[in-house]
């Protein structure tokens, strides 16, 4: 059976008019090719759809069953143009995303909501991950670009396209009601040499790890690392149960949690960056409309 679109519409019609020579205005052709297609319909899908008298036509129980189908892929038919157009232009579509979690609690929401106005029709699939895994999810194709800390690799670059999004500082996490934090104000870190560093892997984030160890050694300090997280919602829950302080970047005021206080530092801090990466040869219009 190879019912065409064309059919479907003599059929509707038809069906809607209720009258092959009013239907056959409306479709701007004559009566008679318009009755041979009916029949042609009729003798493919095998059942008759039409009761005809010499004055009126009805539909039959199976034309009563074919007209809201009709209807139907009809009006998916008359969107097909535009859903191409969208999906060409990037206006439509998925977007597979991942990010690190620092970068939940500063650029990724606005990000998100920027897009989210300027194209409606995507559908975003978002994933959090370390940065050391979004590098190897984007070497093998599993996903479209990744809010990551850099550095990259030599290899990485040879594939991946990188923008910086964000720059900040580092900023202190400790324990609330410290000795140290009873003024207010900013802080130094040899005021909390007492307390174990609660930080990232190095294997997971080298660029944010060293940059953290070097604030300490530009302070003439060698901090006890006393826990390791991935998560930054993990570090400042250790903070806030009192297993030691952390540096974190600026944003991650936004994280509240009782029993942390969250402090400028006295000592310089390196910026920290988050950047997009995205593989060099992903033709995708959605992704390159992000």
């Amino acid at each position: 059976m190879n019912i065409e679109l064309r059919q479907l519409r003599y059929f509707v019609a038809v069906a809607e008019e209720k009258h092959f020579g009013r239907a056959a205005i409306r479709l701007h052709m004559t009566q008679p090719p318009l009755s041979q297609a009916i029949q042609a319909l009729e003798a493919d899908i095998g059942a008759v759809l039409f009761a005809r008298t010499k004055r009126s036509v009805a539909l039959t129980p199976a034309g009563l069953a074919l007209l809201p189908e009709a209807l139907r892929i009809l009006q998916q038919a008359s969107t097909l143009p535009d859903l191409v157009r969208r999906a060409a232009s990037g206006e439509s579509g998925l977007l597979t995303l991942a990010f690190v979690s620092t970068a939940d609690y500063s650029i990724l929401p606005p990000l998100l909501r920027e897009f989210r106005e300027a194209y409606p029709h995507v559908q975003i699939d978002l994933r959090e991950a370390t940065s050391d895994l979004q590098l190897e999810q984007l070497a093998q194709g599993q996903i479209d670009a990744g809010l990551l800390i850099p550095p990259l690799s030599d290899k990485a670059k040879r594939v991946l396209d990188y923008l910086p999004v964000l720059s900040e500082p580092l900023i202190l996490a400790a324990p609330a009601g410290h000795k140290a934090l009873c003024a207010k104000g900013k802080i130094g870190l040899s005021s909390l040499s007492d307390l174990p560093l609660i930080i990232f892997p190095r294997r997971i984030s080298p660029g944010f790890h060293d940059t953290i160890l070097a604030c300490f050694r530009n302070a003439g300090l060698t901090p006890y690392i006393g826990q390791e997280a991935i998560q930054m919602q993990t570090i400042v829950g250790l903070v806030s149960a009192g297993m030691g302080c952390a540096l974190v970047p600026q944003s991650v005021v936004n994280l509240k949690r009782p029993g942390v206080d969250y402090r400028e530092l006295k000592d310089a801090t390196s910026l920290v960056e988050t950047g997009l990466a995205w593989r060099k040869d992903n033709p995708s219009p959605v992704l390159q409309a992000f």
